[in-house]
């Protein structure tokens, strides 16, 4: 479990982020939404170790692992090394026991025979499969996934929020998914964080996005299932 408690950031004297508290809870997607420039990526990234010694911040970012929003591949790595590369950084792991752990996390995103490749060989989706791999690979208590749904088609985002949700319930990682996608929020929203204009207007599960009672999510939901109908066509 995450437990937040007045946070607030702000850019060049500019308040982003003010007096966001809140729990995100183990075993459950816990998602962050809420229209673009509203501070979503901010609070998900907001984690402060640079006071704690170098073996302190290797085990905190053991503990962590990171989707990002586009994928942040390397280009001249295979598939098999950018899922190897945190296990190479941050253990000491021998080289056949990496190669035991990578080729598991492939496998369980449905990649087994797609090490080898390089990432201008593989699609937008399998892409975002291989950074799913590369951020369960250290086994992570914490999962952060940043528009893990982005450049997608519905169909592929589907099959993404269905692996998400999978891994989440499987090795019982306290997941974070920030998301404007009311698709996933409605697919997966275990808890879900409202954010507008910096501030938290409401929290909740799925089964109450849609009766609220506050006017600006209630204007979110409506704009993104029209949105999702347009593309839909």
């Amino acid at each position: 479990m995450i437990k937040i408690k007045d946070i607030a950031k702000s850019f060049d004297g500019k308040m982003v982020l003010e007096g966001i508290s809140g729990e995100f809870e183990k075993g459950k997607c816990n998602l962050i939404i809420g229209s673009s420039g509203t501070g979503k990526s901010v609070l998900l990234n907001m984690r402060n170790f640079t006071d704690a010694d170098h073996d302190m911040k290797a085990e905190i970012r053991r503990e962590i692992g990171m989707l990002f929003q586009g994928g942040a591949l390397f280009d001249s790595k295979t598939v098999e090394k950018n899922v190897m590369f945190p296990l190479d950084i941050l253990t000491k792991m021998k080289p056949e026991e990496k190669r035991e752990r990578v080729a598991f996390c492939l496998k369980r995103v449905g990649l087994e025979n797609a090490g080898k490749k390089m990432p201008s060989e593989i699609s937008g989706g399998m892409k975002k499969r291989v950074g799913i791999a590369r951020a369960i690979v250290n086994n992570p208590a914490y999962l952060f996934c940043d528009e893990p749904n982005s450049g997608l088609d519905p169909q592929t985002s589907i099959l993404i929020d269905e692996l998400i949700q999978d891994i989440t319930y499987e090795f019982n990682t306290t997941t974070l998914v920030v998301t404007h996608d009311m698709n996933s929020v409605m697919g997966m929203g275990d808890n879900i964080m409202y954010l507008y204009k910096g501030h938290k207007l409401w929290e909740g599960g799925k089964e109450e996005i849609t009766h609220s009672g506050v006017k600006e999510l209630d204007d979110f939901v409506f704009a993104n299932k029209v949105m999702s109908k347009m593309r839909g066509k």
